[in-house]
């Protein structure tokens, strides 16, 4: 059975637009609504007494039952492309251990990169999907995911072919990231001579690869103390861009080595995680357009402390959040509890946290004309929730309230008694 190409949701009681030029506050509410979609589009979206004529061709009608909708959320930092797990890292972290000094040992990222080489391709698509799935029960319809794991040549394209067979098999549209300078692997550490081969495979080997194949849409880099240099970052950061790539950076994670306002330079479309900013940093980040991605899901696995998000407000930055998948720094797809950690650990108000997952994700992206806000001319990617009232999204504690979605215009109901499992329609 083909998808139908019109869908109506009729008696929606709190439409969450995100747009405050259609409705009520910030995140533009309007109530007793509709939303009407069309080939993947939304064509109205409103009160539902301005609802134009439908013409002869009866779309397929939904009566949302004066519940909730808001558009699909999107996840703009995982790494979900991974095999194995950290369980042996979490359980040294809780007796003391540092993320250094596991990483020093052979732990941390080098240990997912062992696992993820020698997983199947098969396995690999099959623990990606699993994810995405996952996360898609949340009411997620858009997912970034990064390389990382491989990291060689053969492995890292490996990783995003991955990805990209991936998407074609998930309902959320999967958006790739390359980061092969994620961190440097074992043989690139018995010399400074082989470090700088690394980078120089990375610069001059991968990343042409990457897009002459058209593999990735953004390049990524992780700058830290331990981890790429700040000049190691410029020179990848710098070769991605000269190849047409966007540009994202892991920056001020752990420490302040200068990440934030390179990403502000060369004009990267998102710096992430950002725990160790200053008001100079934030300043640029504002002037450049630059989106901040809060990961409050490693601050919280890590027993870091909270990154605040009421600097960023005051100098004028975009703020969203992500989950920051991963196995060994926030092991989950739950972006619903990433904003309920936004509100609880980072200062946000209610509205702050659900734009940072949907609008300002978006535009973490690079897709903030696309999707993240409902309106006439936007991708048809809606959230339909179990509740009356928003607030209840980021009320009700590590529960998701998602009981469909709507990707593309085409609906998809959430299993209630399986609540990890989509069902396409028959």
């Amino acid at each position: 059975m083909h998808a139908p190409r019109r869908l109506l949701l009729r008696n929606v009681g709190e439409l969450v637009t995100c747009d405050p030029e259609r409705g009520e506050g910030p995140l533009g509410i309007v109530r007793r609504a509709a939303v009407l979609c069309e080939a993947g589009r939304i064509v109205f979206a409103g009160p539902e007494d301005d609802l134009p004529p439908l013409g002869d061709a009866e779309p397929l009608t939904l009566d949302i039952d004066g519940c909730v909708v808001m558009p699909g959320l999107i996840d703009c930092h995982t790494h979900m492309v991974f095999a194995g797990d950290r369980l042996g890292d979490f359980q040294a972290r809780l007796g003391g251990s540092t993320y250094g000094t596991l990483a020093d040992s052979g732990g941390g990222i080098l240990s997912t990169v062992r696992a993820t080489r020698a997983a199947s391709d098969e396995l690999l698509l099959d623990l990606c999907e699993s994810r995405a799935e996952a996360a898609t029960a949340h009411g997620v319809t858009t997912i970034e995911v990064k390389s990382g794991y491989g990291l060689d040549k053969r492995h890292e394209l490996r990783l995003l072919r991955t990805i990209a067979a991936c998407d074609k098999r998930s309902i959320p549209e999967l958006v790739p990231t390359f980061l092969g300078a994620h961190s440097f692997p074992v043989e690139a550490r018995r010399s400074e001579a082989a470090r700088q081969a690394y980078v120089d495979r990375v610069v001059y080997e991968m990343l042409p690869l990457v897009a002459e194949q058209n593999l990735a849409k953004f390049c990524d880099v992780f700058i830290e103390d331990g981890v790429f240099s700040l000049e190691e970052g410029r020179k990848v950061l710098e070769t991605a861009k000269d190849l047409g790539l966007g540009l994202k950076v892991h920056a001020e994670q752990m420490s302040r080595q200068g990440g934030a306002a390179l990403a502000a330079e060369l004009g990267a479309v998102s710096a992430e995680h950002l725990e160790h900013t200053t008001p100079e940093d934030l300043r640029a980040l504002a002037d450049a357009g630059v989106v901040a991605v809060l990961l409050p899901g490693a601050s919280f696995f890590m027993r870091d402390g909270f990154a605040a998000a009421t600097p960023f407000r005051e100098a004028g930055v975009r703020v969203a959040l992500a989950t920051d998948c991963n196995p060994g720094t926030s092991p989950t797809v739950n972006l619903p509890l990433m904003a309920q950690m936004g509100v609880l650990g980072c200062e946000m108000t209610i509205e702050e946290s659900i734009l940072g997952i949907t609008t300002h994700a978006a535009a973490a992206l690079g897709l903030q004309d696309d999707r993240g806000m409902l309106r006439a001319g936007m991708r048809a990617d809606l959230a339909l929730l179990r509740c009356r009232d928003v607030r209840e999204f980021v009320y009700h504690l590590g529960a998701s309230l998602c009981t469909a979605l709507v990707k593309d215009g085409v609906y998809h109901r959430i299993e209630a008694a399986r609540p990890a499992t989509v069902r396409r329609p028959h």
